[in-house]
């Protein structure tokens, strides 16, 4: 069996258990066919990078799944008749990442420093050459 990684997108106006249910829903379909989900990720309710059917976000989620290309295809027909199912995304991969995935992580941006924690601006700081100049 090959090794997948599932992402998908669903509409903002179901509730986060709802969004499970879903998740349990595609999980029957795949165990059907012969296949299992490893780790099962929700990243919660999101903003969307562009308008998907008037929706502005959605709850997305990311599933490690070990099944054969027949288990896949039957679970993405489910998510294109399913109304509450926005965009999916499924890629083959070599093999499934150990931890968290890299939405999970904190992001390391929150990491840097701020404006003000540099220090005044050198143009701003009231000791320019221009002004020395000007009054001598």
């Amino acid at each position: 069996m090959a090794l997948y990684e599932h992402t998908f997108l669903a509409r903002q106006d179901i509730s986060s258990q709802q969004a499970e249910a879903l998740v349990e829903q595609f999980k029957n379909i795949v165990e059907e066919n012969g296949g299992s989900f490893g780790r099962v990720e929700n990243w919660g309710l999101r903003t969307a990078a562009y308008r998907i059917n008037k929706n502005r976000k959605a709850h997305y989620l990311h599933i490690n799944i070990d099944a054969p290309a027949a288990a896949i295809a039957e679970m993405e027909r489910q998510m294109r008749i399913n109304e509450d199912v926005l965009r999916f995304m499924t890629i083959r991969v070599e093999e499934h990442e150990e931890g968290p995935s890299a939405m999970m992580k904190k992001n390391d941006r929150d990491d840097r420093p701020r404006r003000d924690d540099r220090g005044p601006r050198r143009d701003r700081d009231g000791n320019s050459s221009d002004k020395k100049s000007s009054e001598g």
